[in-house]
């Protein structure tokens, strides 16, 4: 068997490692570097560049030339190339293939086993796209571990003997996590994570972009925008400003050309992307409390991801947290690092006996049953595993079919926190037949749920009477990811005030009669999603139906 690599396989820059003579070595590309760009081409003959070969076409051939398509990952979307469609596991088994060949080279030994990270907000979808361009690479994919906790590994191998509460907060090129975890005399546990995996340094290039030309449909010209955007972020998170300078980027609609020369000032980038970076500190928040720590319980606070060199970041850090952040690990090494000393892990070149790890499940999954209720039967999410649960684990939990005589069942499988399954991401189903035809309430049906070290989904049923049972992979193609929505923000959205009398009339109707306010409850919830969701409209036609069963349960009250 061959040693395990570590591959931070990241939506700007990649990087391979792995574990020599006890210690984490990063591995050089074919250009003797250690960071490898996340961009491929791919040539009309077929042939395939990666890394900064492949970013010299970004401006001469960016129809064939792919850059953050871990952003992609799990969308279901298709990248196409001289008439030909390719999945983005395709193009990341493409930059997958180009490590591990390089790193073959720098070993002189054969490579086909690997640890990948991925952000510990990637949904079970995500995960499975990422282990798919593993596979697709030739690679037996063992472990996909979280980015922020292979940080904390890489942190944690060097400080094995300390007692610490620690937050790593993980910015990279096109995600945030934040993740909360204990670590004592060498046990890594992981307590709480959060994050946004739509965020990142590709969105404040973006804003820059904006600020700089209006947008074009030109690829050339955008591409050279991006660029000197990126550019413009690097340089000012050094200098107090930084000059723009594009010449002739695109035609007007006269056909005369357009250049761009502008100075952007620091101050002018903070305003431009203050939104983004204070969205920022609510995964914090969120992560401590689901952690029960306040910030003044931390010890050590870890900066992650490039975006990280960012001033105003830095300064949110720490205006949030009470605490300086502080550089003890490479912002952009640390991830690969950490990847490879849970290789080293899993083969034996590190003593597991001195490092041990343990992490969570960062959204809840469950099933959507039908309830009864005061207004007849509808869909309610029910969990199963709850977010932030160690893993691995295995859960369970006993329904019953929804009507008298029903012979098989189908259990939708979601992923999410609302209490409404629509608001919730749907991962796919499993049915199970051959149930015994029974009355209603007669034959139990036992769903279980099992969550791997790799963060992937299992999912089996079983009718309780004759030990029938079904397992099934879960469809993941072509499903998006869905925010976390902290309901305890909702008086904060647009448009809440006018809904505040009326939901507190209905909270205050639940705590006297919880027997009949479960239907009302779950529409409250709805409510408040709905307007962090900005959907006004949809809030507007749920408050009518909950004026309406308000209307009901008052009558039902008075009798």
């Amino acid at each position: 068997m061959s040693r395990i690599v570590g591959i931070d396989l990241g939506t700007s820059t990649s990087e391979i490692a792995c574990i020599v003579d006890g210690t984490p070595k990063l591995l050089p590309n074919s250009l003797g570097k250690v960071v490898t760009p996340s961009v491929v081409h791919i040539g009309e003959d077929g042939t395939v560049l990666v890394g900064e070969e492949a970013a010299e076409y970004l401006f001469t051939r960016p129809d064939c030339t792919f850059i953050e398509v871990k952003r992609l990952t799990g969308s279901g979307e298709t990248l196409k190339a001289h008439g030909k469609e390719y999945a983005p596991e395709d193009i990341q088994a493409m930059l997958l293939s180009y490590l591990v060949r390089c790193a073959e080279s720098s070993l002189e030994e054969k490579i086909d086993r690997a640890v990948i990270t991925v952000p510990a907000y990637f949904t079970d979808v995500q995960r499975r796209a990422t282990a798919k361009a593993g596979e697709l690479a030739g690679l037996h994919v063992e472990r996909i571990i979280n980015e922020p906790t292979a940080a904390a590994l890489d942190y944690g191998l060097s400080n094995l003997k300390e007692c610490k509460n620690v937050l790593v907060y993980d910015l990279g090129g096109g995600t945030l996590d934040v993740t909360v975890l204990e670590l004592f005399e060498g046990v890594i546990d992981v307590k709480a994570s959060s994050g946004n995996n739509q965020l990142g340094g590709k969105d404040f290039d973006e804003i820059i972009m904006r600020h700089l030309a209006d947008p074009t449909e030109d690829e050339r010209a955008l591409m050279r925008l991006k660029k000197s955007a990126e550019d413009c972020k690097i340089a000012l998170s050094v200098e107090d400003e930084y000059t723009v300078s594009l010449p002739f980027l695109l035609t007007d609609k006269d056909g005369k050309p357009v250049s761009v020369e502008k100075t952007v000032s620091r101050r002018n980038f903070e305003d431009w992307v203050s939104e983004k970076v204070a969205s920022t500190r609510e995964p914090m928040m969120s992560a401590l409390a689901d952690a029960k720590l306040a910030p003044s319980d931390l010890q050590v606070v870890l900066l992650v991801g490039g975006s990280t060199r960012i001033p105003c970041i830095k300064k949110l850090v720490e205006e949030t947290l009470g605490a300086s952040p502080r550089s003890l690990v490479d912002p952009d090494l640390t991830v690969a690092r950490g990847a490879a000393i849970q290789a080293g892990l899993i083969e034996g070149s590190i003593n597991n006996k001195d490092l041990v790890l343990t992490d969570v499940c960062p959204y809840t999954l469950g099933t959507a049953p039908l309830r009864e209720g005061l207004f007849g039967k509808r869909l309610v999410f029910d969990p199963i595993i709850p977010r932030n649960t160690t893993i691995p684990t295995e859960k369970a939990k006993i329904y019953f079919p929804a009507a008298d005589y029903q012979t098989s069942v189908i259990i939708d499988v979601y992923q999410g926190e609302s209490s409404d399954p629509d608001n919730n991401e749907r991962l796919g189903e499993v049915r199970l037949t051959g149930i015994p035809p029974a009355r209603q309430g007669k034959e139990q049906i036992e769903v279980t749920f099992g969550y791997d070290m790799n963060g992937i989904l299992q999912v089996k049923a079983s009718v309780l009477s004759t030990g029938r049972q079904v397992s099934a992979e879960i469809s993941t193609t072509g499903v998006k990811a869905k925010p976390v929505l902290n309901l305890s923000k909702w008086e904060q959205a647009e448009g809440a005030r006018q809904f505040r009398p009326l939901i507190r009339k209905a909270e205050k109707l639940i705590a006297l009669n919880m027997d009949i306010g479960g239907d009302i409850n779950m529409l409250v919830q709805r409510i408040k999603e709905e307007l962090l969701l900005k959907n006004k409209e949809q809030a507007d036609n749920l408050r009518e139906e909950l004026l309406a069963m308000l209307e009901v349960m008052e009558k039902v009250d008075k009798r």
